[in-house]
């Protein structure tokens, strides 16, 4: 409509696949993490780049459809030299109550660390869910044997769960970051969800949320709780 009206527009796709399928007039794919699709943030001269690149697709007239590449891939799927990972422990769990008390272990094991990083970036971006740290095995639990958990503040089964896997995701990002050099995002992800207890649980919570009858719960599990490239 946009189009039809004289307005050029331009669209950056993070899903190569959504583009070739939607087929807006034109669009830049990017390789960039999900939801940075111009790369990491404070990364300016790469952004520039992107957008510049977008931008540049305004003046093409080969149209309708104009599908493109950027060529680069950001700094951010790169390791950086230096970064440990956290240590995380194993576990070999079956029932939900096996889930929570590993998962408490190990969480408990990375709270010096989830606080060092508050005291070094002045922040959390922990607390979507209303729900302190210490209630989330609890709460991871009781969706595994098949409950529908509410919070008061956000009133559906469907929003506490989600809001909870993101700030579960959130902590062990933060507490990832705590000590030495900033680590790329796919370390972090790397680390979260091939080593730790946490990144198998919520598959697990969403393997239980997709079979729900719940048809809130069954969609924010299919599309929240794991990227795809992990599930």
């Amino acid at each position: 409509m946009l189009e039809e009206r004289g307005f050029s527009t331009v669209a950056l796709a993070s899903v190569r696949v959504q583009a070739e399928k939607t087929r807006p007039p034109r669009a830049l794919w990017t390789s960039a993490v999900l939801g940075r699709p111009v790369a990491e943030p404070d990364d300016r001269d790469f952004q520039l780049r992107v957008l510049r690149t977008a931008l540049g697709l305004l003046e093409r007239t080969d149209g309708p459809v104009i599908l493109e590449d950027f060529p680069d891939d950001p700094p951010g799927l790169k390791d950086t030299p230096g970064w440990t990972a956290p240590a995380t422990r194993a576990a070999t769990v079956s029932t939900a109550a096996e889930w929570r008390d590993a998962f408490r272990a190990e969480m408990q094991a990375l709270m010096p660390l989830w606080k060092a990083a508050q005291d070094r970036f002045g922040r959390t971006s922990i607390g979507l869910s209303f729900l302190p740290p210490e209630a989330w095995p609890d709460l991871a639990a009781e969706v595994l044997a098949g409950g529908l958990p509410v919070t008061p503040r956000l009133g559906t089964t469907a929003l506490t769960v989600r809001f909870f896997c993101d700030d579960l995701k959130a902590l062990y990002g933060e507490a990832a970051q705590a000590k030495g050099p900033k680590p790329s995002p796919m370390q972090v992800d790397t680390w979260f969800w091939r080593a730790t207890v946490a990144g198998e649980m919520l598959r697990a919570i969403r393997k239980v949320a997709m079979e729900s009858e719940n048809n809130g719960l069954k969609t924010v599990g299919g599309r929240f709780f794991v990227p795809t490239p992990w599930v």
